[in-house]
């Protein structure tokens, strides 16, 4: 060990940059706000205030702050008469905002001291705040770090969601299954957003198209009928490190542009009276609706249209109110499409310009084209989005004239270069002919963008050579990778704050946001005391989660124990089930004897399935039942334990993504586009066991290939297997362990006094012609590398040293990087510092 290297890192700490920040409050003074918010503004006196009020009134103080920068960065902006990105998405994932904002203000200090002072606990009152309801997946989080790295960064930009009043669901375990709740976060208000109703947007739907004479004689197309769809703003301001900017996300709550129909009420007809309200209501209610009926297809494509007109509508509002006009739209305005869902904006301000502004189709569709960027997240192809025309033309009439009008011009144009290739016509086409015809919104977001970019370097080459492969025979220049990445300020500051002061101690204050700043810490993964420091931070965070699962799940784990974490939406593609194999075997093995010298295992799930997605409610329900069986055996109580999560949300994450030791990334290689769960928890000291698939391929060429678990077959390996036709029996005859396990699930092991056992249909359906994402053949590699995981947690010194190096080779996984990125290469957008 280098001792002189060591120490030159040490001695090398910087000071707090938040000591100095702008901070004109003392204790006395915040304690003064939070006491005065609480009787003004909740008619609260401290003696009967409950946590809930002194949550809300503590948040009120704190938001005073923060608008004082909010209103600074507009008008700082403004003044600069500045380029901004709009950010549009159908999910920011949230969470709690207290905590962030505080750290963000550099206040925790001195908010937590003012508090104790009143006689409050920060950590009881913080459990109070709900999560935000307006996210599910990676798609949200990554979209609430990239708001959070705009604003640190001091690059200008808005972002565009949906103010849901239920969110996705709250989900609960009934008998093993899942439960679909209300998720009614806003059941007691919300103090960061601010509603702008001066800024409501009107959205048109329904109708008919007819062609009216215009004074030249002509005639030109007019969308009429339908009815009418208020979109009202709320904004919640994003701060950034240090609250130098805060810009702000715009969420829009459906509202009828008639609330009330007061003859109906008048005649005694008092539910006629309402219906226009609680129908319009409907299109703010929940995130992504179950699409498996017709009534929930429309409202989902009612939606999405809602979101882009309300967006697009607001966008040119503040365009204009700057001074500009519509030749200066595209060298002001870049408007980035978070995936396929908002891709109907592209087609809506070509018609506000043809229809509303009287352009010619060449000059419109010119500043279309200058405007709009998109980000494809998935190869899956039903996230692609594609809408029947029936629906379409129902719904958007007019604008379906126009998506056959956008097709027949690039067609005619892409014939030019593909000659009679009706293969590459076919495939390019925005319309899906078959029986039932259907619109291709993935295409026309590739038509109708300036950039196109994938989320990895294996998904953005999968998304040229596979995905749109055509396309980018046509147009590579559009095409390019910007990998994800997430914030360390909520996923190591907020969530680990024992790591983050480690870190603090050890190498300084700048990797907060500078994450390449944390390759400092490699000097220390051979130091015996920062190893023994690194251990404890991880035992107490595990030990913290342990509580948490007792807690909640009425379930005993040993902290000791290895924590095998995988927490993620519910997918076939994710393949929970595979690990459920695996934990199978692991419980047979220690029943037999053959796992006594291997560590104690805690197997921790968390995730939700889709209403609509019934063989990923039969995988939750199936560990579920497995969990319930193990956990009730004594003769494995001190080897194993299986946790399901409930509801796993981003305040849930944050308190087991620093306790793990193990982050499954298990995916079929070529599935998932990216990932963002693999770099919180590499980021947070968790190694990885994973396929080559979305960015544990770059994961994997950062920490190198001894710091991390890799198995399973190549995305060419499982075609070429496909090719050939995959039998997964021969697997499950070929091996003899495998059998015994898919056995023990097809016998009457997991009956209970269910008439329906999903343990056994899980089996029979990967036997059965149901294994499409290969567990089967990735059975044995999987298995024989988590024996290898168990022979390097038993070396606490090899593993912690192995931990030591993920974390300071993740530098490149910050939202940071990737929104630098964005904005030199794609947005063209420069920051804007106020003073």
């Amino acid at each position: 060990m280098d001792t002189k290297k060591l120490a030159s890192v040490r001695t090398a700490k910087c000071s707090n940059p938040m000591a100095s920040a702008r901070t004109p409050w003392k204790v006395d003074q915040m304690r003064e706000r939070i006491v005065k918010h609480l009787e003004r503004m909740l008619a609260r006196e401290p003696q009967t205030a409950t946590l809930h009020d002194w949550w809300l009134a503590d948040s009120y103080t704190i938001r005073d702050r923060i608008l004082e920068r909010l209103i600074a960065t507009q008008k700082a902006q403004h003044s600069a008469n500045c380029r901004r990105v709009y950010y549009i998405s159908m999910e920011y994932l949230m969470g709690r905002l207290l905590r962030d904002n505080l750290n963000n203000c550099g206040l925790f200090d001195l908010n937590r001291e003012a508090l104790q002072h009143l006689g409050v606990s920060y950590d009881e009152m913080e459990c109070i705040e709900p999560d935000m309801g307006l996210g599910n997946g990676g798609l949200g989080r990554l979209a609430a770090c990239f708001m959070d790295s705009l604003a640190t960064h001091n690059y200008p930009a808005v972002g565009y969601g949906m103010h849901y009043e239920f969110g996705m669901f709250r989900q609960e375990f009934r008998d093993c299954r899942q439960a679909e709740m209300a998720d009614n976060w806003l059941v007691y208000g919300n103090p960061w957003q601010i509603r702008r109703a001066e800024n409501v947007q009107d959205v048109h739907l329904y109708g008919s198209v007819e062609n009216c004479p215009t004074k030249s004689g002509e005639y030109k197309a007019k969308w009429v009928g339908g009815y009418v769809v208020r979109g009202i703003p709320w904004d919640i301001p994003i701060v950034g490190y240090g609250a130098e900017t805060v810009n702000f996300l715009r969420l829009w709550e459906a509202r009828a542009a008639c609330e009330l129909d007061l003859e109906d009420f008048n005649r005694g007809n008092f539910i006629e009276a309402v219906d226009a309200k609680v129908l319009v209501e409907t299109i703010s209610k929940v995130l992504y609706p179950n699409d498996s009926t017709s009534a929930g297809k429309m409202l989902r494509l009612i939606q999405q249209y809602f979101l882009a007109s309300c967006s697009l509508r607001d966008i040119i509002r503040r365009h204009f109110n700057s001074g500009s006009g519509w030749r200066e739209f595209a060298e002001k305005v870049c408007i980035h499409l978070n995936d396929t869902h908002p891709t109907i904006a592209i087609v809506e301000l070509l018609r506000i310009l043809l229809d509303e502004e009287d352009m010619d189709w060449d000059s419109a569709w010119e500043i279309v084209t200058a405007s709009f960027a998109y980000t494809n997240h998935t190869l899956m192809p039903e996230a692609l989005e594609k809408w029947s025309v029936t629906l379409f033309e129902q719904i958007l009439p007019r604008h379906m004239q126009l998506i056959y009008e956008i097709n027949r011009r690039f067609l005619e144009n892409a014939e030019k270069s593909f000659k009679k290739d009706c293969e590459a016509i076919r495939s390019m086409s925005l319309i899906e002919e078959g029986p039932v015809r259907y619109v291709r919104m993935g295409n026309l977001a590739v038509i109708g963008s300036f950039s196109v970019n994938g989320v990895a370097a294996m998904h953005s080459e999968l998304v040229k050579t596979k995905l749109f492969h055509y396309f980018h025979k046509l147009s590579p220049e559009k095409f390019s990778n910007k990998t994800n990445g997430v914030t360390p300020r909520r996923w190591i500051n907020s969530a680990n704050p024992r790591l983050a002061s480690l870190l603090n101690s050890s190498i300084g204050y700048d990797w907060i946001t500078d994450l390449e700043e944390l390759r400092k810490l490699e000097p220390y993964a051979n130091d015996l005391d920062f190893r023994s420091n690194f251990a404890r931070v991880k035992l107490q965070n595990k030990t913290a989660l342990a509580n948490l699962i007792k807690k909640r799940c009425g379930i005993s784990v040993d902290p000791k124990s290895l924590f095998d974490v995988q927490v993620k939406r519910i997918h076939e593609y994710k393949r929970q089930h595979l690990n459920l194999l695996h934990i199978l075997t692991h419980y047979q093995r220690v029943l037999n004897g053959g796992s006594n010298s291997s560590a104690p295992r805690t197997f921790i799930f968390g995730g939700k399935a889709a209403p609509g997605y019934a063989m990923a409610k039969n995988i939750i329900h199936a560990i579920n039942v497995v969990a319930a069986k193990i956990n009730g055996d004594k003769r494995v109580a001190d080897r194993m334990k299986v946790v399901f999560w409930p509801n796993y949300d981003v305040s849930s994450a944050m308190a087991i993504i620093p306790a793990a030791d193990l982050s499954e990334q298990i995916s079929t290689a070529g599935m998932e586009a990216s990932g963002t769960g693999n770099m919180k928890l590499a980021l947070n000291g968790a190694l990885t066991i994973g396929t080559l698939d979305g960015a544990n391929v770059e994961i994997l060429e950062e920490v190198g290939q001894n710091n991390i678990f890799i198995f399973g077959r190549t995305v060419e390996q499982l075609a070429q297997m496909q090719a050939n036709g995959y039998n997964p029996r021969s697997f499950y005859d070929g091996d003899g362990e495998l059998r015994d396990v898919i056995d023990m699930m097809l016998s009457s092991e997991f009956d209970g006094g269910d008439v329906f056992n999903p343990v056994r249909y899980v089996a029979e359906n990967l036997l059965n012609g149901g294994d499409r994402y290969f567990l089967l053949a990735d059975y044995r590699a999987y298995v024989d590398t988590q024996d290898i995981v168990s022979n390097y947690f038993a070396n606490p010194e090899l593993w912690y040293s192995m931990a030591i190096i993920n974390v300071a080779r993740m530098g490149k996984f910050s939202s940071d990087r990737s929104i630098q990125e964005y904005a030199r290469d794609i947005w063209k957008l420069h920051p804007v510092r106020q003073g």
